[in-house]
């Protein structure tokens, strides 16, 4: 299939590494022109240059922290100066902050919903006018499945991607007229650096292979998933393949979330 990437401009922050990383790649090899953004510009440097080697591909790097709204903009702006167009939006940016109540405090509350909903707000916000230049666009919000089912001592990494969500179907409403699609994935358990510093710190005798099939996980898949297979999904909701397919949230997770 022709995902009909070929010529498009994408933004994927949170990209220097996991999923993000893997988008942005598979975005790269569909035909994409494609920025990378994260806080740090030692890590988007390698990530360039890993792309560049597998690829044979340029892409761009803009170091910029997404809890600010002027570097939101500067994202966008850099991007749109350097290729001439913006037709994609991963918010992909984002850490896992799971706690009890109680212990959470203001500053943490603050930092996580600056960084996970505030960020795609205002990244997306950036990016509209651009979009509608284009003639529509798309964005995917990467979320989580604790959105979909928060559980107890997972504050405050639920309750902001759970807004996450809301963002995604209230904005895919307000522009679907105007030829921009808002869709968010769900993730559940993917190899990623936290994975394995679980799987290092508590069952470091296993191998990656036999710690990602343990029963513990409950995954009926079976096995903790890779982030290419997060990637294939999102770089198919970006894409025209999925011209008709806006305000929903697809789980990636093998099963495990307890709802649709």
């Amino acid at each position: 299939m022709d995902l009909g990437l070929k010529g498009k401009v994408a933004i994927v922050t949170g990209s220097s590494k996991g999923i993000g990383l893997a988008t942005a790649k598979m975005l790269v090899n569909e035909g994409a022109d494609v920025t990378l953004c994260a806080r740090t510009l030692e890590t988007l440097e390698a990530a360039q240059a890993e792309i560049l080697e597998e690829t044979g591909k340029e892409v761009l790097i803009v170091s910029a922290d997404i809890t600010q709204k002027d570097a939101c903009g500067k994202i966008i702006e850099e991007t749109v100066n350097h290729f001439g167009r913006l037709d994609i939006l991963v918010n992909n940016a984002g850490t896992s902050e799971a706690h009890p109540f109680e212990t959470v405090d203001q500053e943490l509350w603050q930092q996580d919903l600056e960084l996970k909903l505030f960020g795609a707000i205002n990244c997306s916000r950036a990016a509209l006018p651009h979009f509608r230049k284009a003639g529509g666009g798309a964005i995917v919000n990467v979320t989580a499945a604790a959105g979909k089912t928060p559980g107890a001592k997972s504050f405050p990494t639920s309750i902001s991607r759970a807004s996450g969500l809301a963002l995604t179907k209230a904005m895919s409403k307000e522009f679907a007229e105007e030829n921009i699609r808002v869709n968010a994935v769900c993730i559940g358990l993917i190899r990623s650096d936290q994975i394995e510093k679980r799987w290092q710190n508590n069952n470091p005798e296993l191998t990656w292979d036999e710690y990602s099939k343990l029963d513990s996980h409950g995954i009926p898949m079976g096995r903790i998933g890779d982030t290419e297979e997060a990637a294939k999904v999102i770089t198919f909701l970006a894409s025209d393949g999925a011209s008709y397919v806006t305000g929903t949230a697809v789980n990636i997770d093998g099963g495990r979330t307890a709802v649709l």
